[in-house]
């Protein structure tokens, strides 16, 4: 079975994350309706052996040198025709197109039997089309090969001043390093199965060295990355809808804020609450500041390891960690931390390692302009088979009829349980690709992209797609 590792996450079936958590809410103002989800200034490399600095051109230089030399993408038969018809050949096709014809014109698929390497159903397979959440496989596969899975990401508190006699004289700054799970304990065993860093891993530290008071103020720092709250779909603004809370390098319960606060002072708030309940007196600032340059790190806290983060993403198709990964990508390969620079290097790097050209602007597939066609993705999924990213990436995806976004697809037929599977939606957007181990034993790899239909409609039509797939 193809199946990897699974997480069921709680409540997440909207591929756009309509799911936001009540308290991302607040003060919140909704911008469209029926929307679908040094110090700390670096993040722990693959082996752990230290930090990576933002700023590294010899990587960015690499990448460029790599797409120049890129390899060319594999060759993939696209059609039954080139191998003999067989029963269940035929009886996959008549299916498929039964259903594709219910799709419309402007919708495209691609099955590919990884077991003997042989094209099973193409229709319009090379059309590039708005992938959608179908966008995170690209992401997931760069941060997977540049990153790691087991990359961490660290939020700090670095002090400018001194301790005597338990007493901090001067700032803290609390200090984003990107990671998506920081935030409250409960908050993160409802919204992230219990994984996630906290303000109280930080504050057991400070207790440590003695700190019981704190002077100055508490800043929250979120100069990692760009100030921009959303993604391309507002123009960059706070999206809520879509993001389930607003982009920062400092976010706390998912990106939450409320009034008169942007997401690092409302970090900054909560940690200091929680600072005060654990015997720390300290006042946070209404502003967030930037650390100076001669600030200490007094505490370090670690997100969890890439590979459970990327299951978060995938599974409830999480759009804000898909664009904070993909701004961690532009800080550290790219030229800075923005969503621009890191859909470059998602780019860049598929290019280089795989030989493949989709049009990329973001991480989360929100935007309209990104552009795949289901060869590309199934030329992906061919080139990671057995590898292993391919690996890692299969155990970051939902199971068909069991959890995340695919729950309620394929369910009383053979896909159930059998293909693992990333859901892709915009408005009149429908799309599904993954992995299949068919009833005849053969490993298939797909691609199915629907322009058109209403999204319940389009689903429908890909749920009954996956099952005739996994009956092959």
């Amino acid at each position: 079975m193809v199946v990897g590792v699974v997480l069921a996450l709680a409540g997440t079936l909207d591929d756009r994350g309509s799911h936001s958590p009540a308290r991302a809410q607040l003060g919140s103002t909704s911008h469209r309706a029926g929307a679908g989800r040094g110090h700390g200034r670096t993040a722990r490399s693959n082996s752990g052996s230290g930090t990576r600095t933002a700023a590294d051109p010899s990587a960015s230089k690499a990448t460029d040198a790599a797409v120049r030399s890129a390899p060319a993408p594999p060759r993939l038969p696209t059609a039954a025709s080139q191998r003999p018809h067989t029963a269940a050949e035929r009886t996959l096709e008549t299916s498929l197109g039964k259903w594709l014809n219910m799709a419309g014109p402007s919708s495209g698929v691609l099955v590919y039997d990884l077991s003997d390497g042989s094209g099973l159903y193409a229709s319009h397979p090379g059309y590039g089309r708005p992938p959608a959440s179908i966008e995170k496989l690209w992401t997931t596969t760069t941060v997977l090969n540049l990153l790691g899975s087991g990359a961490r990401l660290d939020t700090t508190v670095l002090g400018a001043g001194h301790e005597s006699h338990g007493v901090w004289h001067g700032n803290l700054y609390l200090h984003g390093g990107g990671d998506p799970t920081f935030g409250d304990a409960t908050f993160n065993h409802i919204w992230n199965q219990g994984y996630g860093s906290t303000p109280a891993e930080l504050i057991v530290q400070l207790k440590r060295r003695g700190i019981h008071r704190v002077t100055g103020h508490v800043y929250g720092d979120e100069s990692l990355f760009d100030h921009r709250r959303g993604g391309l779909i507002t123009d960059y603004k706070a999206d809520i809808p879509d993001f389930g809370g607003q982009l920062s390098a400092l976010t706390f319960d998912h990106g939450t804020v409320a009034p008169h606060y942007n997401p690092a002072t409302f970090a900054a708030r909560e940690f200091v609450d929680t600072m005060r309940s654990l015997g720390i007196q300290a006042v946070a600032d209404r502003h967030d500041g930037i650390a100076p340059a001669h600030a200490q790190i007094l505490a370090t806290a670690a997100s969890p390891p890439m590979s459970v983060m990327l299951r978060l993403m995938n599974v409830p198709s999480d759009d804000l960690f898909a664009e904070l990964f993909t701004k961690q990508l532009g800080l550290r390969y790219g030229h800075g931390g923005t969503i621009a620079s890191g859909a470059r290097v998602i780019a860049a790097t598929i290019a280089s390692r795989y030989g493949l050209h989709p049009t990329i602007y973001d991480g989360s597939g929100l935007g309209r302009q990104d552009r795949s066609s289901p060869k590309q993705i199934v030329q992906l999924e061919t080139e990671l088979w057995h590898t292993r990213v391919g690996d890692e990436l299969q155990a970051t995806l939902p199971t068909v009829g069991v959890n995340g976004t695919v729950q309620s697809f394929g369910l009383k037929s053979p896909a159930a349980r059998h293909c693992v599977a990333k859901t892709g939606s915009l408005d009149d957007v429908s799309n599904l690709a993954g992995y299949c181990s068919a009833r005849g034993r053969q490993q298939l790899a797909f691609a199915i992209l629907i322009d058109g239909p209403e999204n319940d409609t389009g689903f429908w039509l890909e749920s009954k797609m996956v099952a005739a797939i996994a009956r092959y």
